[in-house]
């Protein structure tokens, strides 16, 4: 048995591991890394970083399904996961109060079948520095949202943890998250997360880690292992809200951060504005399209790309650049390997892993590579 109800009774098994020891889920995943970096021998393992067991997570997706009682938070199998041990006992609760209120507005979740209804998804983001949270509803019109805004008082008293509340509109009939268009239902528009003491901003749309706890350690890490060499010039590529060029920020160096999505650019800025960095500064642009203009070459790159990596493009470019150190941070070890059998030239020096996603088979890790000829 393990301590999740919905584990053991069937109704969920997303975390397949969950009965597994932490001690055997830690070196199942040590093995799979280790098979797979094999080939470029590493100098250097560093014992993996761990993670708390349950409570952990920091953003709760439920799925909206009908049912007689009224809309189900959860699985799309008509499974309430509102008490989900992953998530923090508040985030529970809040959780249970959404529900509640949807049911007494008499809001209809989308039907996939009958292509009728509107709440689509509820998603719940904690800060975990201040306890505060964002709650985004996904709508497929804008049917329902003046019902929602007329009795939003009554669930942000019920609620007091709330801060921020938005809708967003996705209209298509599709196995699609989120759409374009986002209305915010409050003044303000932005949680303030604290990670060893960097203040970073979470926004709807701005991609943020699940697990604060080994978020803090991925970032320190990767911050020491920077300023060993005591560059002076460093791009963050993949930057989201700023996490890994923030924690390397000093008054000496210049930093630069390229991320696409303009919600998490304008997160950064705010942190950078706060820490008064000058010399640091984000860009919302494409990792590819900044590269032909860049300007002069950085000593250290650090990329944290999505699960399908760098690609053969940007690693060529990244050969190129030829910078005196790159450090990787990956989701997905697999297209890692990938794009290290593109980066010739250097050589993998170390390597630790990050336990972002416990009782999965799902993991984080930081590598080092350094140029052979430098």
């Amino acid at each position: 048995m393990s301590f999740c109800s919905y584990f053991d009774t069937y109704q969920c098994r997303s975390c397949s591991w969950i009965d597994y020891h932490y001690a055997e889920q830690l070196k199942l995943k040590t093995d799979h890394l280790q098979a797979l970096l094999k080939p470029f021998h590493p100098h250097t393992y560093l014992k993996p970083a761990t993670s708390p067991l349950r409570g952990f997570r920091n953003k709760a997706k439920m799925v909206a399904t009908p049912s007689l009682d009224g809309v189900i938070l959860g699985l799309s199998e008509d499974i309430s996961l509102i008490k989900c041990p992953l998530y923090d006992i508040s985030m529970q609760h809040v959780l249970e109060n959404v529900q509640l209120w949807l049911r007494e507005l008499g809001v209809k979740a989308y039907d996939i079948k009958q292509k009728k209804g509107e709440l689509k998804f509820v998603l719940l983001t904690r800060s975990k520095s201040n306890g505060t949270m964002m709650l985004r509803f996904i709508l497929r019109s804008h049917g329902i949202i003046s019902r929602l805004e007329k009795s939003l008082h009554i669930l942000m008293s019920r609620s007091p943890e709330l801060k921020v509340v938005t809708v967003n509109i996705q209209p298509v009939h599709m196995a699609i998250l989120e759409g374009e268009e986002e209305i915010f239902l409050t003044e303000q528009t932005r949680l303030e997360e604290r990670l060893n003491s960097i203040p970073l901003y979470i926004r709807p749309k701005s991609f943020f880690q699940t697990n604060p706890d080994v978020a803090e350690k991925l970032y320190h890490t990767a911050s020491e292992w920077v300023s060993e060499s005591k560059p002076t010039r460093i791009w963050d590529l993949f930057c989201g809200v700023g996490g890994f060029a923030l924690h390397c920020a000093t008054p000496e160096r210049e930093i630069i951060g390229i991320e696409i999505e303009a919600e998490a650019i304008a997160c950064a800025r705010d942190s950078a504005t706060q820490l008064e960095m000058a010399n640091i500064r984000f860009e919302s642009l494409d990792a590819a399209s900044f590269g032909a203009n860049a300007g002069a070459k950085p000593d250290v790159v650090i990329v944290n790309p999505p699960r399908r990596g760098l690609g053969e493009q940007l690693s060529k470019w990244l050969m190129r650049i030829a910078p005196d150190r790159i450090i990787y941070s990956s989701c997905n070890a697999v297209t890692l390997v990938k794009d290290l059998e593109v980066l010739s030239g250097y050589a993998l020096h170390r390597v630790e892993l990050f336990d972002m996603f416990p009782h999965t088979a799902h993991y984080e890790v930081l590598v080092e590579l350094l140029r052979e000829d430098s």
